[in-house]
């Protein structure tokens, strides 16, 4: 849409705030008599209710969530790694190429594409496939 096409009204233009009566916005502004919402500074917390119990804390706690214990992990396709300037395939390496970001600390390989050198992997995980195709090639994986 262009802008000649915009119909009018469609950008409201911003409330102006205490410049009298006669716009409806003046004396307080919007923000009612006394109490916090009328203060500056006040901003309110996402779920709170007033001081009354909210919600979210009358509700019974369900399931439990595994992700808080897990340690992350940067994944690695094998057609990406031909994008690596020599045979071996370790954190440093994979790090210089730009295949994973500076601050990874675990590796798991994944078995989708092919693989052409014959590479020493040195990784924290790895597919069952990944690890086929990479010995097929004449590659091998030396413990981390």
């Amino acid at each position: 849409m262009k802008e000649e096409n915009i119909p009018s009204g469609a950008n409201r233009g911003k409330k102006r705030l205490g410049r009298g009566e006669g716009n409806g916005h003046g004396k307080t502004c919007c923000r009612g008599h006394k109490g916090a919402g009328a203060r500056s500074g006040y901003s309110l917390r996402a779920g709170f209710e007033g001081g009354q119990m909210p919600l979210f804390r009358k509700l019974p706690q369900r399931g439990f969530n595994q992700k808080r214990f897990q340690t992350p992990h940067s994944v690695v396709n094998l057609s990406e790694l031909s994008k690596i300037d020599g045979e071996k395939v370790d954190l440093e390496s994979l790090k210089q190429a730009g295949l994973i970001r500076p601050n990874s600390k675990r590796i798991k390989l994944l078995g989708t594409g092919n693989v052409e050198k014959a590479y020493q992997v040195q990784v924290s995980l790895f597919s069952k496939s990944a690890k086929e195709k990479i010995e097929a090639a004449g590659g091998s994986f030396i413990e981390e």
